[in-house]
């Protein structure tokens, strides 16, 4: 009777985490205020079969110095704008800068790939806190909005959350 229980907790923890795998994530899920991140962005497959045309991401408030990685095959765009404070890097004042990153391209869903970009998370956001980079994946047939922020830990559609540890 034991050998039963002990496989059906076994499926039932597979089967919960099954939908895990499914979103987009990020790869790193914790870095400190006031530090460079180096955000790698997994998509594990297309829209219910279908393929992968474009990733857009959104930036958050507090991240500057953003600057994305092109890959091979892909377009790829930034959208710039005004932030909602001045913030300092480097002794410089930037009051603007990458707010949304667009990659263009086809990845079918039977594979998966990463998109990556730098930035600088600045000494403004609060340590503990965890920010949301919302994606929308744009798919030949459909979109996914990963744009949900998590309450409690749920979402249907979860935005990649980043983990902000103090600064060492």
């Amino acid at each position: 009777m034991n050998y039963f229980f002990a496989r059906a907790a076994m499926a039932a923890a597979v089967l919960a985490a099954a939908p895990a795998l499914a979103h987009v994530t990020l790869e790193t899920r914790q870095a400190a205020v006031g530090s460079y991140y180096k955000a790698v962005l997994r998509v594990p497959h297309g829209c219910a079969g279908s393929p992968t045309l474009k990733l857009r991401v959104r930036i958050p408030e507090g991240v500057i110095a953003v600057k994305p990685q092109p890959k091979a095959g892909w377009g790829l765009e930034t959208i710039k704008g005004d932030y909602a404070q001045s913030y300092t890097l480097h002794g410089a004042q930037s009051t603007a800068g990458v707010r949304e990153i667009v990659w263009s391209g086809k990845l079918p869903d039977e594979y998966f790939d990463e998109f990556v970009f730098q930035a600088y998370l600045t000494p403004t956001l609060k340590a503990g806190d965890t920010l949301y980079f919302p994606v929308v994946q744009e798919c030949e047939q459909g979109v996914a909005r990963w744009i949900d922020i998590p309450v409690s830990g749920n979402a249907d559609m979860p935005a990649p959350g980043l983990k902000l540890l103090p600064k060492p």
